[in-house]
């Protein structure tokens, strides 16, 4: 299994595997080809993929800095290789370039029914912390 970095070429390639892991996506926001691609070039971003021997995207995670902290966003494994410490390769390698970034503290939000990424992330040394409640607003064009 390799691990390198996302480039866009392979935007609808990472897409799919969002879907197979059962991530919501933002074709229209977030999950853009446009804000994506901006974001490889963000010196504050890093999208990592992994490929199985066959060259097949079979896990991804965004690591970014926010100049205090460092997030882990968009872990994905795909389903038919879970279980062999895939997401937890990914996430260290996230936080080694986080690291290099200026990061010493990590933190990830992960909705309540994804309970594959909260064993992975136990696993891994996180925290749970329930009692958090996550606000948002969305400014809208």
């Amino acid at each position: 299994m390799e691990i390198t970095t996302f480039t866009i070429d392979q935007y609808d390639k990472l897409l799919s595997l969002w879907d197979r892991c059962g991530l919501k996506c933002e074709k229209d926001g977030r999950d853009s080809m446009e804000r994506l691609e901006k974001q490889i070039y963000d010196d504050h971003v890093v999208i990592l993929i992994m490929k199985d021997d066959d060259g097949q995207i079979i896990g991804s995670v965004i690591g970014t800095y926010d100049g205090r902290r460092g997030w882990i966003n968009r872990l994905a494994v795909d389903p038919d290789y879970r279980g062999h410490r895939l997401a937890a390769r990914l996430v260290e390698k996230a936080e080694m370039i986080l690291t290099e970034m200026g990061a010493r503290l990590f933190g990830a939000l992960i909705e309540d029914e994804n309970f594959p990424s909260m064993a992975a992330f136990r696993h891994l040394g996180y925290e749970g912390w329930e009692h958090i409640a996550y606000f948002r607003k969305k400014l809208k064009p």
